[in-house]
């Protein structure tokens, strides 16, 4: 038994407003959403590796859709790469960021969207814990929810508290179409890529040693 096997696949809450909903997209939607992260990923403003402001490449490579994205701004251009306006936010995704908000509990109307941070990771690709404090101070406040679908190779998600990066966290199995959504009083909770787990994401997505995590969330910024 794989030590993978040991966490659980249930729904449950992690954290207040923080929810795992394991398998909540089939086969086909991934496969879809894969097709989509394809083409949204080609030239202009297209896939990127962030740098820290200090100029460290970070381990993953991403792609922006509403608001471009980069430590820590939100802007209507690709800045930190070729300058071009960033792709608009598909009508499609932000539908169902709302039913996924809606899925793990949140009530009809408590969520919007308007911006995407599609994150591409190989298996060396991690993400420290940090917390995501770059939107509007008032979406921040009022907890608007963060949502993120899983597609590709399992990753371990780990999951803290809003005081310190230290523990008491929570880790969290991935997997491919699994959702993770966290909002409410865990908004600001520390959070974060501990490893991914090569040759694990199904074979008819065409993504091995590749994980795609589809982050939709309100930049509080209003829509571009």
């Amino acid at each position: 038994m794989r030590a993978t096997e040991l966490f659980p696949r249930e729904r449950r809450e992690v954290g207040p407003g923080a929810v795992h909903v394991p398998d909540w997209l089939d086969l086909d939607a991934q496969g879809e959403l894969v097709a989509q992260c394809r083409a949204w990923a080609r030239a202009p403003a297209g896939l990127r590796t962030p740098r820290m402001p200090d100029g460290t490449p970070m381990s993953i490579r991403s792609v922006c859709l509403g608001w471009h994205w980069y430590p820590y701004a939100y802007s209507r251009t690709c800045d930190d790469h070729d300058g071009a306006p960033v792709k608009p936010l598909p009508p499609d995704l932000e539908a169902l960021a709302v039913a996924a908000a809606e899925a793990a509990g949140f009530a009809r109307g408590r969520a919007r969207f308007d911006a995407s941070i599609v994150n591409v990771y190989n298996r060396e690709s991690k993400l420290g814990l940090h917390q995501d404090i770059a939107e509007s101070a008032g979406s921040i406040a009022a907890g608007n929810p963060v949502v993120t679908i899983s597609l590709g190779d399992t990753c371990i998600f780990r999951f803290g508290n809003s005081e310190t990066r230290t523990r008491p966290w929570t880790d969290v199995e991935l997997r491919s179409g699994d959702l993770f959504v966290f909002g409410g009083p865990s908004r600001l909770a520390f959070h974060g890529v501990v490893r991914t787990i090569p040759h694990t994401a199904p074979a008819e997505l065409a993504l091995d040693d590749t994980r795609l995590s589809i982050t939709v969330r309100d930049s509080g910024l209003g829509v571009p």
